[in-house]
């Protein structure tokens, strides 16, 4: 069995998105699998992940941009604590990613990265990989 991983992911805006591919391969290295998938999941309601782009940076502050534009903070949210624009905002990009795992390493595409996406930063948060042989 192959415990799972948890990494620390620090945001230093209210709408940040960070990579965190090198942090994932990394985990996966450490579980040992050669064969099988990895799940990443954010257990936030607030913040999410997203496979994107990982070449060109203006990709991410278009997808966030984008993400503002369809869940404004000042909307007539019926959510009480300021945030709901980050709810929606997770709810359209999602908590979790399955990733296959091919001879040990991610296999991802060419410009592909993982992206945390927080949503009601700045925080602290977590990020659990979990490897499963197969």
């Amino acid at each position: 069995m192959h415990e799972p991983v948890s990494i620390s992911v620090r945001s230093t805006r209210r709408i940040q998105t960070l990579g965190i591919t090198a942090q994932v391969r990394d985990a996966v290295t450490r579980s040992g699998v050669r064969e099988g998938i990895c799940v990443v999941f954010v257990p936030h309601t607030t913040a999410g992940l997203t496979l994107n782009e990982n070449a060109d940076p203006d990709v991410v502050v278009d997808v966030e941009g984008a993400l503002s534009r369809l869940a404004p903070v000042s909307a007539p949210y019926r959510h009480a604590e300021g945030n709901s624009d980050s709810h929606v905002k997770t709810s359209l990009v999602g908590s979790s990613l399955t990733l296959i795992v091919h001879r040990g390493a991610l296999v991802l595409g060419g410009w592909q990265g993982i992206h945390f996406c927080e949503f009601d930063g700045p925080r602290s948060r977590t990020v659990h990989v979990k490897c499963v042989e197969g």
